[in-house]
């Protein structure tokens, strides 16, 4: 976590000094008011780790108040800074051509009207993302399988991931969740992973919120990382109290049809725990008829269980959360979110995220409630 914090802080940092530059360089009056502008940058930049020492010490409304001006900010200036840095490559290529052709000025090149433009555009995508994360959209799935016999009747799973319970999404955002989940009606609830964020010590009331679904055939979690950040004691308790069975490396038969596999994640090893249990062998216990859904929190498929699977379902990406932020989560997840087909029959859905991470908003990547309807195949 140290080596994190580090990294997280150089880069943070150093975006915060191109915004700097770009603000000195666009309005050379604040050069002699130069600690505003800078007092500010630094302020933002430990936002973050200052909300999460609040909320050890039990300051919840200071806290949520960093976390929620802090992280608003990191999502502007996350904008700002790929809007700007594209405006820095078409001034290198005008000034290029400038050598070779007599061009005209162009004033959104300046400075000032390009700081102008950028800052403002990062603010409007801004507010339009704080109403983007706060609409939830359902997503319908239907996967046919022969393992369920003619006549048999359709199993409706709903999956939530990355809900990211804590500072920024609480008893509002939960609440809105579960009276969509009752509207659907499904058979099965599961949790992909980062349901919480952070301690969770002053939202014991959301987990009343979640246990009243009751879903027939129950509800099932499997860990992400967030949950061995926020504490794994306090994590499987808010689970559990949340009405959830939370599945560590193990396999469990779920109705007349299912058979649920639960993969814990990576995390776990930078926790004390050995290592994850072999995934293959989990596998190889299920019976051959029973359709397997395998839960797992990141979108990584191990070559050898394919075909041992019929669908897994994951999260952690959130489709980047923020456009063009999925071009770097591409470097280390190259799946697609949504529905992907993978040889042996098998597939794999990845979800956008129920919550947000960080910034709370979103932009190209709404939050998404996954409804799974399971059939027989008629072919």
């Amino acid at each position: 976590m140290t080596l994190f914090l580090l990294v997280f802080l150089m880069i943070y940092g150093a975006a915060h000094t191109w915004f700097a530059l770009r603000l000195l360089q666009a309005f050379p009056v604040l050069k002699s008011w130069w600690p505003f502008p800078v007092g500010w940058c630094l302020l933002m930049v430990a936002a973050p780790v200052l909300s999460r020492l609040l909320e050890r010490e039990g300051q919840t409304t200071a806290a949520s108040l960093a976390a929620y001006v802090g992280y608003s900010w990191m999502g502007l200036l996350f904008l700002f800074v790929c809007l700007s840095v594209l405006l820095e490559l078409l001034r290198l290529l005008y000034w290029s051509a400038h050598f070779f052709l007599r061009l005209p000025d162009v004033a959104l090149l300046a400075p000032r009207p390009g700081f102008l433009c950028c800052f403002g555009l990062a603010l409007l995508i801004s507010v339009y993302g704080w109403f983007e994360a706060g609409n939830l959209k359902v997503e319908y799935q239907r996967v046919a399988s022969s393992k369920l016999p003619g006549g048999a009747a359709r199993v409706r799973i709903a999956q939530i991931s990355d809900l990211h319970i804590g500072l920024i999404v609480g008893p509002r955002q939960v609440q809105q969740l579960v009276t969509v989940l009752q509207g659907l009606q499904p058979d099965l609830v599961v949790a992909t992973g980062d349901v919480v964020d952070g301690h969770i010590s002053h939202l014991d009331g959301v987990s009343q919120m979640l246990r009243a679904l009751q879903p027939p055939l129950g509800m099932v979690a499997v860990l992400g990382n967030h949950e061995y950040y926020a504490g794994l004691g306090s994590s499987r308790r808010f689970l559990e109290l949340s009405g959830f069975r939370l599945l560590q490396d193990q396999a469990m038969l779920v109705g007349e049809h299912l058979a649920l596999v639960g993969v814990d994640d990576p995390a776990a090893k930078r926790f004390g725990k050995s290592g994850t249990a072999d995934e293959r062998q989990l596998l190889g216990t299920i019976p051959h008829e029973r359709f397997v859904l395998l839960l797992k929190h990141r979108p990584v498929v191990e070559p050898h269980s394919i075909g041992q699977f019929d669908l897994q379902l994951s999260g952690h990406v959130h489709k980047g959360q923020i456009f063009p932020f999925n071009l770097l989560t591409w470097l280390n997840f190259p799946v697609r979110a949504g529905m992907n087909r993978l040889a042996g029959d098998s597939r794999l859905y990845v979800s956008r995220g129920t919550g947000t991470w960080g910034p709370p908003i979103r932009f190209l990547a709404p939050p998404e409630l996954t409804v799974i309807d399971l059939e027989p195949d008629k072919k």
